[in-house]
């Protein structure tokens, strides 16, 4: 679980590190700035994560026929994973550009709404490389094989930190674009990512036998069907809970610059330290579908539990961070005093729900291993929307506690979904048969 989590991890680490390293690089530019790249993120990623969801099937289905040694299932299961990817493409390209469009009815104040519409403009061309990539990175780690994955997000970290530099400020004859260059140094690492995990898969399948190139291309119904029926609520799932801190960010937006950016700036620091479960989800989702594939529900139990420790472990540190130097993490992205002293209060609602933002998330991933996408959907829903959201609304602009109470009804929908999750797996798990496997089409 620790040598398929580590490499799985500093992925997780380096998608989200994009996001910080352009908010860092916008920071000085002002409030405003921080603020445009924060809703042009929050807003693009909860249009598009539904994409990146639906491929999320691909950690059950090429995981177990892993485990049970079908390698040409898992061939197949990559090409209707690309084929579901480039269909997706256009009509999430279409609505972020809608979303885009419409931004003047939102309720942004002017200096944040002047600078959003651009950012976003540009970040709509990183769509289709995205969600190829996403697909690619699913078979890579349904395999075990997760080193790739890292280095090609280790080095688009590399390129956007290199061409943010260049494109934000103007340099080497490039001209000074502001938050639009922030923008295309994202496309440009997003295209590159791509690439490098497409390289990766046909030198890797070179002398595979069966090839990757020997497999059919021809689309089956029932093949996409069942990739659907995974993946459909794994989408709902991740876009409910991407989609909540989505409406969190655009809800903030109506707040005065000041506490959008702290806003921003604590919550892309929450969500780095998430990365990390989330990573360890992923693996736990793998471990567990390869002990399914074979058939070994003791196996399965302890993937999963392994799992869920090395979540509450780093969780538990991450929030002891979060408590001792809270001034120090949100000083490296600003030197405005008001909004360290916002950021500084935000980190500390932060500290007190990371242990059950880590049992939700791995508990989610385990889950999916067993082939259960369709309980952290329902689970989301309710704890998210139907009681966190709305408590938030009320105690940021009825109770009058602004951005601090709209964290705090964060915070109560991110515990009850993690204590649900955590019971919903124990008892699954508990009563796993060794027969109980996913019923997934095989090419045999």
């Amino acid at each position: 679980m620790f040598s398929l989590a580590v490499p799985v991890v500093l992925a997780e680490l380096g998608w989200v590190a994009m996001g910080l390293v352009d908010t860092l690089m916008v920071g000085s530019l002002g409030p405003e700035a921080i603020g445009a790249v924060g809703i042009g993120s929050a807003i693009f990623m909860g249009i598009c994560i539904f994409g990146m969801g639906l491929l999320l099937g691909l950690d059950t289905l090429v995981s177990q026929a892993f485990g049970g040694g079908r390698i040409d299932d898992c061939h197949r299961w990559l090409v209707h994973g690309v084929v579901l990817s480039l269909l997706l493409a256009a009509p999430i390209t279409l609505l972020m550009m809608g979303a885009a469009s419409s931004l003047s009815v939102w309720g942004l104040t002017p200096q944040v709404l002047a600078l959003t519409q651009p950012y976003l403009d540009v970040l709509v061309w990183s769509v289709p490389p995205l969600l190829v990539y996403s697909a690619f990175r699913r078979y890579l780690q349904g395999m075990g094989v997760a080193r790739p994955v890292m280095v090609a997000l280790v080095t688009a970290n590399i390129v956007n930190l290199v061409a943010n530099w260049i494109l934000i400020s103007g340099r080497f004859g490039a001209p000074a674009m502001g938050v639009r260059g922030s923008a295309w140094a994202t496309v440009i690492s997003r295209i590159g990512m791509a690439l490098f995990l497409f390289v990766v898969i046909v030198y890797r399948e070179r002398g595979r036998r069966p090839g990757l190139f020997e497999t059919s291309f021809r689309i089956e119904t029932r093949w996409m069907r069942e990739l659907m029926r995974l993946g459909l609520p794994a989408a709902s799932q991740i876009t409910l809970e991407v989609g909540v801190f989505a409406t969190a960010t655009a809800l903030a937006g109506r707040l005065p610059p000041i506490a959008l950016a702290a806003h921003h700036i604590a919550i892309n620091l929450a969500a780095f330290t998430f990365m990390v479960p989330l990573g360890i989800a992923s693996a736990g989702a793998v471990r567990v579908g390869h002990a399914v594939g074979r058939n070994d529900p003791p196996g399965a139990a302890r993937a999963g539990w392994t799992a869920l420790l090395f979540g509450v472990l780093f969780m538990a540190s991450a929030s002891a961070v979060f408590l001792l130097v809270p001034r120090a993490l949100i000083g490296a992205f600003t030197t405005d005093r008001a909004v360290l002293d916002l950021g500084t209060s935000l980190l500390f609602i932060a500290a007190v729900f990371q242990l059950f933002d880590g049992l939700q998330g791995v508990s989610t991933g385990v889950l999916r291993g067993l082939g259960d996408t369709r309980t952290p959907m329902l689970w989301n829903l309710a704890a998210h929307w139907f009681v966190g959201l709305p408590l938030g609304y009320a105690l940021c602009f009825t109770a009058g506690l602004g951005v601090f109470g709209l964290w705090c009804g964060l915070s109560a929908g991110l515990i009850i979904c993690g204590v649900a999750l955590v019971i919903v797996w124990a008892r699954r798990i508990r009563h796993l048969s060794p027969h109980e496997v996913a019923v997934v089409p095989s090419s045999r």
